[in-house]
């Protein structure tokens, strides 16, 4: 009889689960962005369980599939990866937002941005420099690419410590 047993390798955890992680927060940012909440930072903050649920099931199931172990590297590059995969998806789609379905939003980003720092004092000149430095950086391909990279930061601290916690590693001598 034939082995049909997948094989199950980090990187096609990592796709699967980036991909799934992506698609879903690709949605929830379509939901802040179609309801002008995106400004509102508690209820963005609940990205970041979208994120940790994904590398967590991700984990979950590498384990599942590699004989109930994964060390703390497997781990670390599984959830890296993901956060690679799933940011890009998230930063090509606000981009897309922004650029082609409501270029409002950027603006509505922009307001707010410029009433939270004249709430802290900043004169008029400040504030137009900071805000056109803002928006330099978070919009256009410049603004992808600044996403992106920040997203696999971010990703990579959080996945040391979520790897730290899901890691099982094989006995030594087995």
């Amino acid at each position: 009889m034939e082995n049909t047993a997948t094989i199950v390798t980090p990187v096609s955890v990592s796709v699967r689960y980036g991909v799934l992680t992506g698609l879903a927060s690709v949605i929830f940012s379509f939901i802040l962005l179609a309801t002008g909440q995106e400004s509102n930072v508690p209820l963005s903050l609940l990205g970041f369980i979208i994120w940790i649920g994904g590398v967590v099931l991700a984990h979950n199931f590498f384990k599942a599939n590699n004989g109930g172990f994964m060390s703390y590297g497997q781990g670390l590059g599984i959830g890296t990866l993901i956060s690679l995969i799933s940011g890009t998806m998230g930063a090509i789609f606000r981009y897309a937002y922004l650029e082609l379905i409501d270029p409002s939003a950027a603006q509505r980003g922009m307001d707010a941005a410029r009433a939270k720092l004249e709430e802290q004092g900043m004169d008029d000149a400040q504030v137009d420099q900071a805000v056109a430095m803002s928006q330099k950086f978070s919009t256009g391909p410049l603004g992808v690419v600044i996403a992106i990279v920040s997203a696999v930061i971010i990703g990579f601290l959080l996945s040391l410590i979520i790897a730290a916690i899901t890691k099982r590693n094989r006995p030594e001598f087995e």
